[in-house]
């Protein structure tokens, strides 16, 4: 067999793996929150991201791949070498797979991009050494895993206090959620419009100024309005005044810090002032003893209600970051499958390479049985280890994500979705208090983004020297 055609098919298997190992742990970014929410199950999650996956990565998928992703590596330094150039790419998908399947097995969300980026860092050290990297993009890299987390969690975290205080502590919960509704519905499909068109169709260039981006998104968001004004009316509210127990249990908490602080103060006080306050530390004893019996949210059907209405809106919000990952993660998998193709075809290395159709389909497809396979570890960790999710703080998560992806992409930020969305559930955990999150398991995802741009690049020096020992290179 000639040596072309086995880098063909080595080619064909490496992309497909690369797809494959991107279903099975960046899928979760988009429906990590519903499932761990219950607003999906996982089947029906599984179901819908692999038609919206899939669509978005055949139908709008990058049609022209940068042959070096992110401009880390300089080209000229393999520019006059095409077998090197393509044993670069080959180990290079091999590595950010291998890496990806492996984080997927422990169930950490790691980014794909930066796995990806990694690899091609070290097939440049590995042929040029350390000078062929452009380190000042890849500083611009590692700044994403503190820019990304950072923009959601704060998002998220807002948007949560916000519902929490307008729906749950009302007196009627499911009143406040209709007059609220369709606020949210605007705002959000004003958000995900803006995310598909500037990063689900970015590969159309439709060359859309952000003003009329905004004003279609705008329309859309109002009718879309209109439309959840009409549906939310169905739902009941029940009869009086809801007894709240989150209410409660918020006045609960404070309560229990004001008697640690009024003991505090009984220490330090003397003579009158002093029995004053051990009648305030009594009576605020009892209040707090009162309201810790609250009953659990569980229990009242108006919880179930404003939740329900929530889900829909979680589920909507899945259903975009599905197609819009679906056509801009493609590219990890396919974009070097097609430069080494494209350089094989035409024996020389261009710094942009055509993507046929076939690889789109073909990259879609690995997306979809990654996902079906093993997505379900890194679904779980996203939307059941790291802090306990509802449909409200899912969506609150899941618009923190939407609303930080587009705000980054018009300042030019650096961000990786995975980190956002990690980010966002941080920030809705952390609204009800640090108790609320599973600290070993946010340890374990920080460690894990660490690590993969070192992984990648370490996977990629061994299989590059490897497959040049085995074409006697």
């Amino acid at each position: 067999m000639e040596t072309e055609t086995i880098l063909i098919i080595l080619a064909l298997v490496f992309g497909f793996y690369m797809a494959w190992s991107i279903g099975a742990n960046d899928v979760a970014n988009a429906m990590g929150t519903s499932v761990g929410s219950g607003a999906l199950t996982l089947t029906g999650a599984v179901i819908i991201a692999a038609i919206l996956e899939f669509t978005g990565a055949f139908l709008v998928g990058t049609h022209v791949s940068e042959t070096v992703r992110k401009g880390i590596v300089n080209p000229e330094v393999f520019a006059n070498e095409p077998t090197i150039f393509v044993l670069g790419m080959l180990a290079s998908l091999l590595a950010a797979a291998v890496w990806l399947q492996a984080a997927s097995y422990f169930g950490w969300p790691v980014s794909t991009t930066h796995s990806i980026v990694g690899a091609i860092i070290g097939f440049g050290i590995a042929h040029a050494g350390a000078q062929a990297v452009n380190w000042d993009k890849v500083g611009t890299i590692v700044s994403s895993w503190v820019i990304s987390p950072l923009f959601s969690g704060a998002i998220s975290f807002t948007i949560f206090q916000v519902i929490r205080k307008k729906v749950f502590f009302s007196p009627h919960p499911v009143r406040a959620a209709k007059q609220i509704t369709p606020v949210l519905v605007f705002l959000v499909f004003i958000i995900l419009t803006l995310v598909t068109v500037f990063k689900g169709l970015k590969n159309l260039n439709l060359d859309l100024s952000f003003p009329s981006a905004l004003g279609i998104a705008s329309l859309i968001g109002l009718f879309a309005a209109g439309v959840s004004r009409l549906l939310v009316r169905s739902v009941k509210e029940g009869d009086g005044e809801a007894s709240n127990p989150a209410r409660d249990a918020y006045v609960a908490i404070g309560l229990d810090k004001t008697v640690k602080h009024l003991r505090r103060v009984k220490t330090t006080a003397t003579g009158q002032m002093r029995d004053d306050v051990a009648h305030l530390l009594r009576e605020a004893k009892k209040l707090a003893k009162t309201t810790r019996h609250a009953r659990s949210w569980d229990a009242s059907s108006q919880y179930h209600s404003v939740e329900k209405i929530f889900a829909y809106l979680q589920i909507l919000s899945a259903c975009f970051v599905a197609f819009a990952h679906g056509a801009n993660d493609v590219a990890n998998a396919i974009g070097p499958l097609s430069a080494i193709i494209n350089t094989l075809n035409d024996g020389i290395v261009s710094l942009k390479a055509p993507v046929p159709m076939w690889t789109l389909a073909l990259g879609g497809v690995g997306i979809v049985i990654g996902l079906a396979t093993w997505g379900w570890r890194v679904i779980e960790t996203v939307g059941k280890r790291i802090t306990e999710l509802t449909p409200t703080r899912g969506f609150c998560a899941e618009f923190g994500t939407a609303t930080t992806i587009v705000i980054a992409s018009k300042m030019g930020l650096p961000i990786s979705t995975t980190h956002t969305l990690v980010g966002a559930v941080l920030g809705v955990g952390l609204a009800r208090g640090m108790s609320a999150l599973n600290l070993n398991t946010v340890r374990d995802i920080a460690a894990s983004w660490i690590i993969t741009i070192p992984a990648g690049a370490g996977l990629t020096v061994v299989f590059f020297y490897i497959l040049k020992l085995c074409f006697g290179l």
